[in-house]
């Protein structure tokens, strides 16, 4: 998990930062400095090529490029003190420091955009319909509460057929969509559920965010028996169907391991379907509170369609798709300043990020985060803050509009301004995870 953040962070932080090296370059500009990560006192590495040191700084919470005659988080004033170089920032017109600044944030919706595309042709699309589910879904404790059982098979989401099972679609409709009714297919009767919206709420809470909510059930049936275990001692075999436990219901995974939870090297009595045939046997779990067997893969049971895409054909469908991971951010924080979510409950730091990474290396997942990592962190240095991309873009379009240009003094007093809300607000964000790990 880490590593994938670290990786992930690193590509996105060079390829931001080489957004403003190129354009600058191209527009005859000394870029001074060029640092993957922050270098406080001292640098893992360093290299001077040309006019440009090279290096690697130890603090990882980002990078930077230094462009002379720029104001920046540096706040090397010194160099306003004279007058501007042909080579530095300052004397170059507006529209080549504009293309400068926004070269960054280009590049992150560029890269989000192309990352998604490419995922398509090379991965292509599966899903579920929702026709498959015949067994309905399973659901957690939240789910309970917002009125769902387990059997029910959702039909519709508001007035949208769910003709595809997406967890991540049900979460969206409710929180970002302002979506508050659910149809299911209940024992054969359609009800709607009416969702409260302390319920919504909590989708959004730390705490909650890992729930499961819904699941598709899968039938415990024996695939293979583990040599030695507790299953093969009491004679289960391959084909067997599990019906209970200790006289509770076990006709499903989930089930299964609900009853086996608390049973670690405990005797328990099953209860099987073999053939025509219902059988009890008695056996003893393990010291991990298993039986001993492996079940009937997912796919023995429910049909997965997917989807491939041509090389050209996947280009526009990741525009869509990266465009949509935009538009739910932006409605995201619509909702933050709303009050419909609490920013406690939003607002995270480096721990939250990484923990959006899998557990194990997963390249398909590590792609698919770097590029909604990447549309965001576009559209974050885009917000006009001064000392984001967006501050300087702001001042730049301001001196296009009026056609004067900004005192560079007014730019280092904002900046600094700037600088330290966004300290601030790191600070704000990284200790709440601190304080969810603690509560934890």
């Amino acid at each position: 998990m880490i590593s994938q953040f670290i990786l992930s962070l690193t590509i996105l932080v060079v390829l931001h930062e080489f957004g403003h090296f190129l354009p600058a370059r191209w527009f005859q500009t000394r870029v001074e400095k060029f640092y993957l990560f922050f270098n406080p006192w001292f640098s893992l590495f360093k290299k001077k090529i040309g006019d440009t040191e090279w290096g690697i700084g130890w603090l990882p919470l980002g990078g930077y490029v230094k462009i002379s005659g720029m104001v920046d988080e540096s706040f090397d004033t010194e160099q306003l003190n004279s007058e501007p170089k042909p080579y530095e920032f300052r004397s170059k017109p507006a529209w080549q420091r504009l293309i400068i600044m926004l070269g960054g944030v280009t590049v992150n919706f560029l890269l989000g955009f192309l990352l998604f595309a490419l995922m398509l042709w090379y991965y292509g699309k599966e899903y579920i319909p929702t026709t498959e589910l015949k067994y309905g879904i399973v659901t957690d404790s939240l789910a309970k509460q917002m009125g769902f059982q387990d059997g029910d098979k959702i039909v519709k989401l508001g007035s949208t057929n769910f003709d595809r099972f997406d967890r991540g679609k049900l979460v969206k409709a409710m929180v970002l969509d302002n979506v508050n009714t659910v149809t299911v297919d209940r024992n054969g009767q359609m009800q709607e559920l009416v969702i409260d919206q302390s319920h919504i709420q909590a989708l959004t809470k730390p705490e909650n965010k890992n729930m499961r909510l819904w699941e598709i059930p899968v039938p415990a049936e024996v695939a293979s028996v583990e040599p030695g275990n507790g299953a093969d001692k009491a004679g289960l075999k391959a084909g067997d169907k599990l019906l209970s436990i200790d006289g509770s219901s076990a006709k499903f995974m989930h089930e299964v391991l609900a009853n086996l939870q608390n049973k670690k090297s405990t005797p328990i009595n099953l209860s099987i379907l073999r053939g025509i045939d219902t059988l009890n046997i008695s056996l003893t779990t393990n010291e991990k509170g298993q039986i001993g067997f492996k079940p009937k893969p997912f796919t023995d049971y429910y049909k997965v369609q997917s989807i491939k895409y041509g090389f050209f054909e996947s280009f526009p469908l990741g525009i869509a798709q990266g465009w949509d991971v935009l538009t739910n951010y932006v409605k995201s924080i619509r909702q933050m300043f709303s009050g419909k979510v609490k920013a406690k409950d939003s607002l995270g730091g480096f721990a939250s990020i990484a923990n959006m990474f899998e557990k194990v290396w997963d390249w398909e997942s590590f792609w698919r985060m770097t590029a909604v990592l990447s549309i965001i962190l576009g559209f974050m240095n885009l917000l006009p803050i001064p000392a984001l991309d967006g501050g300087y873009v702001m001042f730049l379009i301001a001196e296009v509009v009026s056609g004067k240009k900004i005192d560079d003094k007014i730019i280092e007093k904002a900046t600094m301004v700037g600088f330290f809300l966004l300290i601030a607000l790191m600070l704000y964000a990284n200790g709440m995870d601190v304080v969810r790990a603690w509560f934890n």
